[in-house]
This record gives structure tokens, sequence and C-alpha cells, in this order.
């Protein structure tokens, strides 16, 4: 690992940074499988669940770590709570989109969301930063929005899930940059938020007989239980990852999860995957290509640098 004490930022790859990152990227890859295993639970109990079984996780973390002052600081500031509680509101709404997709064999829009989503922020960045954009980035984007028209002709209707999957997300990751506070703080500030609705809400289920926390018996208390792991722990590996890795490593990590979603979904669930479908990942994949290209050029170009 390589960095500049004089400015604290990463310049070379850690392999423990790039294990976290990896690890974090194979288990957001394969949640589809474990969002499958309990699709009979209604989305919103799922994600009711996912907030507060995700507490105890990253609180344990942030006590290991001795990094609770940040979020007592953070407790204190009206400014800084409402930032976190508009991330809050936009993260559940894609975690909800999400368990949904799932559960309704829709988990091949689920993965082109993903897909999107790097481009979008891209674009997010233009329009609301007035961040200059490259050749290839305009390039990159028009091949997505050739997708996205390809499967709007042949649904009959724009793929809401993808894009509102993409759309969420940029957005959250947009608005999560202005919180004050450290990845793992912010997520604990987050779930805490939204832990009053999520009780509230798991409350009324258990009491009317509608809940599966008990009633249905301990698989489904297990399974929920779960939840908090499947959440946090991902979030937390990246968080921890992303610090010690060049963003372009990042950015060509970011597509392993997607790619297993896709897979997944073809040759697991068995969703229909026609030409139409064929020709829009086609141009998805060409775009991802000519956005990564430049990151996967420096890095190689890096190579013979750093052995020299």
């Amino acid at each position: 690992m390589s960095s500049s004490p004089a400015t604290g930022i990463q310049s070379g790859d850690s392999p423990r940074g790039f294990a976290f990152a990896l690890a974090a990227y194979f288990l957001w890859g394969f949640l589809p499988l474990f969002m499958k295993a309990i699709a009979h639970i209604p989305a919103p109990e799922i994600i009711a669940h996912r907030i507060i079984w995700s507490i105890p996780v990253a609180g344990a973390v942030l006590v290991a770590t001795g990094r609770t002052a940040d979020l007592k600081v953070a407790l204190k500031s009206p400014r800084t709570l409402a930032m976190a509680a508009l991330t809050a509101s936009i993260i559940t709404i894609n975690w909800g989109i999400y368990v949904w997709s799932i559960a309704a064999g829709r988990a091949l829009e689920s993965a082109l969301g993903y897909y999107i989503n790097p481009l979008f922020s891209v674009f997010l960045g233009a329009v609301l930063l007035r961040e200059k954009l490259s050749a290839s980035q305009w390039v990159a984007i028009g091949l997505a929005v050739c997708a996205v028209a390809i499967l709007t002709v042949e649904a009959g209707g724009l793929p809401w899930v993808s894009l509102s999957l993409a759309v969420s997300w940029g957005f959250y990751a947009f608005f999560r940059k202005t919180l004050p506070v450290g990845p793992n703080q912010g997520f604990l500030l987050e779930v805490m938020l939204l832990s009053v609705p999520a009780m509230a809400y798991i409350g009324y289920l258990e009491t009317s007989g509608q809940g599966h926390f008990g009633d249905t018996g301990y698989v489904d208390v297990l399974w929920l239980l779960a939840c908090g792991l499947i959440t946090a722990v991902p979030l937390i590996l990246y968080a921890n990852g992303a610090k010690l890795l060049r963003l372009s490593t990042i950015g060509i990590m970011q597509y392993i999860a997607p790619t297993m979603i896709f897979i997944i979904a073809v040759f697991v669930f068995k969703e229909p995957f026609g030409l139409s479908q064929l020709v829009a990942f086609a141009f998805i994949w060409a775009a991802l290509l000519v956005f990564t290209w430049p990151m996967i050029r420096a890095l190689i170009a890096r190579k013979p640098a750093r052995q020299a």
C-alpha cells in the first residue's frame, strides 16, 4: 500500500482493501438467493427487520473500533440528522424495490439497474454539479439510453424496476457524500433513525397476527434475524475496503455484484431472457466497457511503472 502522507489520499491498492471490497461485492452478488428464500415474507416486513437487526451489528463494529464519538456529535446536529433522515428514506426505497423485485421474479431487471447506476451517477454529477464529462462517458450514457429504449419498446413501458434502483441508489450516493460522518457511523445513524417506524410496523404486524417473527416458526425467526447480517456486513466491508483502494479499482470491481445477479437470474431462477433482453444487455455491456476502459488502461499503465 502506498499513500500520500501529505494528503492522506490513497494512491495505491492495499491487498486488505481488495479483500474487503471483493467480499462485499460477492455477498451482494449472492443476496438474491437469500431474498428468494424468504420471498414468502412481504417486502416491507423484510425491510423493517433489515433495519432493526442491522443496529446491533453496526453498533458492535463502532464500539470495537472506538469510533462512537463521531456518532454522538452527529446526534446533536439538527442538520446532520436531517441529511441522515433524507439518505435513510432514499435507501429504504432502494431496498424495498430490490427485495420486491427478487420475490416477483424480476432479478434480471435488478441486475440491469445496478449496471446502469454508475452511468446515472456520472450523469447526475454533470447535471447537478456541472461536472464536465468526457466523450467516452457521453457515449457510454448514450448506449445505456439505447438499452433502456429497447426494453421499453419490448415491454410496452419503461423498465421501472431498473430505473428506480439506479436513480434511488444514485441519489443516495449523491446525498450521502454530504453527511459529515464516516461511512460506518453514517450507516448506524441511518438505521437508528429508521428504527422508530420499523419497530412500530413490526409491532403492528405481530399484534395483528400478520407477522412472521414467531408465529410462523423458528425458521422464519432465523431468516429475519439474519437480515441484519446480510445488510450490515457487506456495507461495512465495502466502506473499509474503499478507503484502501483507488477509485479506478472500485470503479471496475462494482460490476461484480450485478454480473452475479445476472447469472443467478438467468441460470438459477430461470427468468426469461429473449433476444430483446440480449440486445439490451449487449448495449449495457458495451457502455460499461467504454466507461471503464480509461480506468483499465490506467491500471495497466501503472503496473510497468511500479515494476520499474
